[in-house]
């Protein structure tokens, strides 16, 4: 292993089991890990939260968080405890064996997915960093090499922490819905991380995002790139909707949302409309008939994590500014309860980002770079 002068412990958040906040233990005596043949170690300097931090702790997954499909007919099992963390920011401090050495010091952003081989050699997610192996909430992580990308940027390292998994899930699902330049798109959970992706990526594909979203959250909306927004406390949803386009129709249903919405989505679709779903906030129980399905030829999508295309692609955005990072506040990891609360109280628009102690300046601001 090259490196260069490390500690022996490290400081991180451990998952220990399922349940409540009281499960999340911080700890400061943490032996610092080693990368292996074809890894790196990276040293965080910001992880953004997401919403599958909250379900996994809480079981909301049933068997598939005690068991990810590996895509080859096994199963992949999370295994306490656990560091958890997705979209991790920081610089390369070490390499395993095969690894150039030249890497240490790159300021890198790290791709969650982890990928397996399949019989046509094409690389498929089959978990993700955070579950499948520790993440970002710690001071030091481990990841494949080919995972952490070298990021030229201008931005802060709080304000890259913003990007990975909500972006990526985003991009996955215009890749999987074929949004192209023109096409109508309809956002739900506009205002949480994965919707206000959509809209900003829809832009850069020339699509036009509409959203549905809650009130007080317009104006964020549409300065963000949204053409109109339709409020979801409105009775009638699928006329909001015609209002909002002025009756044109809408090409493709980008939904994290679910619950009692989907059948209306499904109406509001064009023929032969696509609908994509990565997420289901509002229940994973749907109504759906499958009249409304086959008479109107509609295209139903499930889609979930990224492609190494589709990452190189968003660090790509990034990189020519086409994206503006959503950072709502930030907190000290040793806050992290604080943190975990005030994200699931919904209130915030754009993301919640953690920063190791040790990085963290008087002022109570962020390490930035």
């Amino acid at each position: 292993m090259h490196s260069v002068r490390l500690p022996d412990t490290m400081k991180a958040v451990q998952l220990i089991g399922y349940g409540g906040l009281d499960k999340l233990i911080y700890r400061q005596d943490l032996p610092l890990p080693e990368p292996g043949a074809g890894e790196v170690l990276v040293q965080v300097s910001a992880c953004g939260m997401n919403n599958t931090d909250v379900w996994v702790r809480e079981g909301a997954f049933g068997d598939i968080s005690a068991g990810i499909p590996d895509g080859r007919g096994g199963h992949i099992a999370l295994a306490f405890p656990r560091i958890q963390g997705t979209d991790s920011v920081g610089r390369i401090v070490a390499v395993g064996s095969g690894v150039n050495s030249h890497r240490i010091g790159e300021r890198v952003i790290v791709d969650f997915c982890l990928y397996q081989e399949t019989s046509d050699h094409t690389p498929i997610a089959v978990d993700y960093m955070g579950h499948g192996r520790d993440g970002g909430y710690a001071e030091y992580l481990t990841a494949p090499a080919d995972n952490a990308q070298a990021i030229n940027s201008d931005m802060t390292d709080a304000e890259l922490a913003t990007f990975c998994c909500a972006y990526l899930t985003a991009e996955r699902m215009l890749d999987r819905s074929r949004l192209t330049e023109g096409e109508r798109v309809l956002v739900t959970g506009a205002s949480g991380g994965v919707g206000s992706a959509v809209v900003q990526l829809a832009r850069v594909r020339g699509a036009i995002p509409y959203v549905i979203t809650s009130r007080g959250k317009e104006a964020a909306l549409k300065n963000l790139g949204a053409e109109a927004v339709v409020l979801r406390e409105k009775r009638d949803v699928i006329h909001g909707v015609e209002q909002a386009t002025e009756g044109q129709p809408i090409d493709v249903v980008a939904d994290v949302v679910a619950g009692p919405l989907f059948s209306d989505l499904l109406h509001i679709l064009r023929p032969e409309g696509r609908y994509c779903t990565a997420g289901a906030i509002a229940g994973p129980i749907v109504h759906l008939d499958l009249r409304t399905l086959y008479l109107k030829q509609l295209e139903l999508h499930g889609s979930s994590q990224g492609t190494r295309e589709a990452f190189q692609r968003l660090v790509r955005y990034i990189e020519e500014k086409k994206l503006r990072p959503l950072l709502d506040q930030t907190f000290r990891l040793s806050d992290f309860h604080r943190a975990q609360q005030t994200f699931m109280g919904r209130s915030h628009i754009g993301k919640l980002v953690v920063v190791p102690d040790s990085l963290w300046e008087e002022k109570g601001a962020p390490y930035a770079h």
